[in-house]
């Protein structure tokens, strides 16, 4: 459908909102753009009422009887609808998490690499997520590897604290860690210096 000249009208959202011509139903229910209820009109003369203030008639409860429609400037709401989107995302803190994959029968020295890799993850404020991989056979023999998570247990309490405890997902088992929440002790007020240093004993007082 041509659009008339002057005002361009804003392109539909994704989300299916109708606003003016796209309003098929023959009456709604008219909210001002001041926000004081104009009743229900024939969408026709809501749609010019509309354009004749510079807005469009935007449908805000389809589903009411008749549909309830708003006049406001279209296209501003949605513009102001992604900023408010954008500020709430860039505000949202997203944990990454760090994935150390181990074995039972890891030598000793590897898994103290591990263990300071799981450790330096967990300071810089990262989750880690400690996955002991068992092999054919190895399955019937998972105590071996649960010891290890056991032990991996004590050596990152300092760094972090059990989210998820070690939980057997097919040939493996994972627990989660998430970092430990530093508490900061309350500095202790220096004490007062006294005004005048005693004298020492035999010190002549000053005359």
């Amino acid at each position: 459908m041509l659009q008339p000249r002057g005002r361009q009208m804003p392109n539909r959202p994704s989300d299916g909102t109708r606003i003016n011509e796209e309003i098929r139903i023959p009456q709604v229910r008219v909210i001002g753009a001041d926000g004081a209820q104009l009743g229900v009109l024939d969408t026709r003369n809501a749609v010019q009422m509309a354009k004749a203030a510079g807005l469009d008639l935007v449908e805000v409860s389809p589903t009411a009887k008749p549909p309830v429609c708003r006049i406001m400037d279209y296209g501003k709401f949605r513009f102001e609808q992604a900023k408010k989107a954008k500020a709430a995302k860039a505000k949202q803190h997203t944990v990454k998490l760090k994935e150390i994959k181990l074995h039972p029968k890891t030598a000793q020295n590897d898994y103290q690499y591990r263990m300071k890799q799981a450790k330096e993850f967990l300071e810089d404020g990262l989750k880690v997520k400690l996955i002991m991989q068992f092999r054919g056979r190895e399955m019937a023999h998972m105590d071996y590897g649960r010891r290890l998570m056991d032990q991996a247990k004590i050596d990152l309490a300092e760094a972090g604290e059990i989210e998820m405890d070690a939980r057997v997902e097919g040939n493996s088992m994972t627990s989660i860690y998430t970092p430990k929440k530093q508490v900061v002790a309350p500095k202790k007020p220096a004490p007062a210096k006294p005004a005048t240093e005693p004298m020492a004993a035999g010190e002549a007082s000053p005359t």
